[in-house]
């Protein structure tokens, strides 16, 4: 069974963290994706729990985005929190998911995670714009369990 470590190169890694920060130099939103090897859990039950766990609930306008994936069990999940929620109905995520599972189909991790992340900036800077004074509050680090 593939390990976590093994999901992704450390240069297609580095390359996911490079796109992170292109995608939000448009958005005030803040992007993360974090990879385990498996959850006996529903995924998006599981995605709500990391996304927690990586206090990603804290941002200041609730703009955060959690692409998850547990490649064991074969799992993915996308979940932003309540202030994308409140502007956006549940299809605005249909087609970034769409993208992240055609390339998982054909095996294509990195490149899904890399196309799933640059929709999801395209999309959150209609309506969270980047702001001259904004930060980034979250660490663009792929995170793993």
């Amino acid at each position: 069974m593939p390990k976590v470590e093994d999901f992704l190169t450390k240069e297609q890694e580095q390359k996911l963290i490079q796109t992170i920060k292109v995608a939000e130099k448009n958005t005030s939103g803040e992007i993360r994706v974090h990879i385990e090897k498996t959850s006996d859990k529903p995924p998006m039950d599981r995605a709500l729990e990391v996304f927690h766990f990586l206090k990603m609930n804290e941002t200041e306008l609730k703009n955060g985005v959690l692409l998850y994936v547990a490649i064991e069990s074969k799992q993915f999940a996308i979940i932003g929190d309540e202030g994308i929620h409140n502007k956006v109905t549940d299809s605005f995520w249909d087609s970034t998911k769409e993208i992240v599972l055609s390339h998982f189909a054909k095996n294509e991790f990195a490149k899904g995670l890399e196309l799933g992340i640059l929709e999801v900036g395209e999309k959150l800077k209609n309506y969270f714009p980047y702001q001259s004074n904004d930060t980034n509050e979250l660490s663009d680090e792929i995170s793993k369990g």
